[in-house]
């Protein structure tokens, strides 16, 4: 940061007077800004919450809306589905990364019921009906979804079950979730302070005691008498920050409202907070699930790398870290008619020929490249197996002339990841500050930083290098709900 915009925290000593006193300042009006204030006001703590843009929602209230939740809700057990939460913690410490958080996945999972009640309490609503095929955001409003339990290796590991929880919507339920909750926030006594962007951390005798903030181009300073809640988001639309943490993100589209500039995250370093995991993201690559199950992604030298039938994000991964989003996705004329016209957003085949000679001649392939690649795969998914990825032998099926090949980096990004063909894929952040199971923020010796928390994309959460889709709106609910408490409670 630079000096005309310094992130150094200020020393309460230098304060004349506080603009402003309350118990819990929650900074940030997203999904975990939301739930942090309901549980803090729930604990009797008077809550302030300071939110930069002119209303609440933030990058909550544009996404397509999944919750990942399980162990046993009452839409599984609906939609004829058993779970329990240690088959859920077992598929997010795979899914998530080799760094996973053990301590918050496990409390996560054991929790997960009563937290999906306690959304349904505050109204956000779920349908018990199952959308039960590859997509990023179903065309309908169904209210459960695979999120890739029921693929390998994941199937090996836990019992699957599908654990999307889909906010109900006539399009993305995210815009509905952030409506349900701030109509709940609005019922409590907490106050909204809108059109105001915290800059520094005000600490006395080490402990964080407060925010400097702007306001329509003034500066007040608000004083926490118990805590302050940082729940800012993720810095994707901070390129320096990117560039210097991320920089295989560099150049991709963002998945965000626009906001996420990382600025809590470095005013809690600038106090001593640790981070980990800055270098992940989550990849919303630029293809249409249902056309890539029902035939293959390749690389550059038409080499699969991965079952087609795993969460797509984690495709994503693979594409971009692995193959620099030099991939295509290969199919043939019945793949691509057997996706319905409203799964397939507009996408058309970049390439079209009656040979596998004449399709990777086109692409720009080593001659004979695709050809080795399909032919393995046709002489396998005519017996049902698929020995080097082990895709489901639910999608598996010898693909026949005329094929057909989409170039991702040219491909129409699905509406969850916004605008379309900018790089291949839209991606967010999902590395962030240190913090316990109860929000508090922790420093470079592992210690808490008194009077500190955090919760949502601002913090590393449970991830590592991984993601499926309902662990941003899950986690930062369910673990905003925590700090909202710990802030609360702390004398």
């Amino acid at each position: 940061m630079s000096a005309r915009n310094p992130v150094t925290p200020l020393d309460a000593g230098d304060v004349e007077h506080f603009d402003h006193e309350t118990d819990v300042l929650i900074v940030g009006y997203g999904c975990a800004g939301a739930a942090a204030a309901l549980e803090a006001t729930a604990a009797g703590a008077e809550v302030v919450i300071l939110e930069k843009a002119s209303g609440g929602g933030g990058s909550s209230a544009l996404s397509g809306g999944e919750m990942y939740l399980g162990g046993g809700t009452e839409i599984q057990r609906a939609c004829g589905f058993e779970d329990s939460a240690q088959d859920m913690e077992a598929f997010l410490l795979a899914a998530l990364g080799p760094d996973a958080d053990k301590e918050k996945v496990g409390l996560y999972s054991r929790d997960s019921v009563a937290h999906y009640q306690w959304l349904v309490d505050h109204g956000v609503p779920f349908k018990p009906s199952l959308w039960n095929s590859p997509t990023w955001v179903p065309p309908t409003d169904d209210g459960l979804m695979w999120m890739g339990e029921n693929s390998y290796p994941f199937a090996e590991l836990a019992r699957p079950a599908p654990r999307g929880h889909r906010v109900t919507s006539d399009g993305f339920g995210g815009k509905v979730l952030m409506h349900k909750l701030s109509e709940a926030v609005t019922a409590t006594d907490a106050a909204v302070h809108t059109d105001t962007y915290a800059t520094r951390l005000i600490v006395e005798a080490g402990r964080v005691v407060g925010v400097l903030a702007r306001q329509y181009g003034k500066t007040y300073t608000y004083r926490a008498r118990r805590g302050v809640v940082l729940t800012t988001g993720g810095f994707a639309d901070n390129a320096e920050m990117v560039a210097q943490h991320a920089p295989q993100l560099v150049g991709l589209g963002v998945n965000s409202d626009g906001g996420d500039d990382g600025r809590g995250i470095v005013m809690a370093q600038a106090v001593g907070a640790a981070v980990k995991h800055m270098s992940a993201g989550q990849v919303g690559i630029s293809l249409i699930p249902g056309m890539m199950v029902r035939g293959m992604i390749v690389n550059s030298v038409g080499q699969r790398f991965v079952n087609e039938d795993v969460y797509p994000g984690l495709v994503g991964q693979a594409a971009l870290y692995k193959h620099g989003l030099k991939v295509w996705v290969i199919l043939d004329e019945r793949a691509y008619e057997e996706v319905p016209v409203n799964e397939r957003w507009g996408v058309q085949p970049h390439f079209v020929a009656e040979t596998l000679e004449e399709l990777e001649q086109q692409i720009g392939m080593p001659p004979g490249a695709l050809v080795t690649t399909v032919c393995e795969y046709n002489r396998h998914a005519a017996e049902g197996e698929d020995p080097y990825f082990h895709k489901s032998a639910t999608w598996l099926r010898p693909l026949q002339s005329p094929f057909a090949a989409i170039d991702v980096q040219r491909g129409i990004a699905p509406p969850e990841y916004g605008e379309a063909g900018r790089g291949g894929a839209e991606v967010f952040t999902i590395g962030g500050l240190c913090t316990t199971v109860d929000g508090q923020v922790l420093d470079l010796d592992g210690d808490p930083i008194h009077g500190l928390f955090a919760a949502g994309r601002a913090t590393s959460g449970l991830h590592s290098w991984g993601y499926i889709s309902g662990t941003s709106l899950g986690d930062g609910t369910f673990f905003g709900r925590r700090a909202g408490v710990a802030a609360a409670t702390r004398q």
